[in-house]
């Protein structure tokens, strides 16, 4: 299989509200909009993608309309977690979930969560600790 793009897609019965989030506080752009799918985009590099869809669309299947994306975790890797904790909580009000930290797998960061409770965790990369760093497989 030749795979040409990945992006997630989340469902959402706050299209709007989710799109406003996305494109106030991460950045992206609109580059499709509609009633029921919004698709945006962060030009790059690297680009990236992401849509939001009404949860009761009909274009999901019938058992999954409704839903609400859950047990999602967007991970975004920043240069500063520290600058952009300062940008996005501390400056901006969105509430943590997690306060910033550093974590001994390896990473500097804190998570927010979108308007319908998809997690957001915003990461910078740091030397994971001794008990860690041995896990990693190059």
């Amino acid at each position: 299989m030749n795979i040409s793009s990945f992006y997630p897609v989340l469902c959402t019965p706050r299209l709007q509200e989710s799109r406003a989030f996305y494109t106030e506080w991460f950045g992206f752009e609109d580059a499709f909009v509609s009633d029921w799918y919004v698709s945006l985009r962060r030009p790059g590099p690297p680009d990236l993608e992401l849509g939001l869809l009404e949860a009761g669309h009909p274009t999901l299947p019938e058992g999954y309309r409704a839903r609400s994306a859950q047990g999602t975790l967007l991970n975004f890797e920043v240069a500063d977690a520290d600058a952009a904790w300062e940008r996005l909580v501390v400056e901006g009000g969105l509430e943590p979930v997690l306060s910033l930290r550093s974590e001994g797998f390896g990473q500097r960061h804190f998570i927010v969560a979108d308007p319908t409770g998809v997690l957001v965790d915003v990461i910078t990369p740091i030397a994971p600790s001794e008990e860690f760093a041995a896990q990693f497989l190059d």
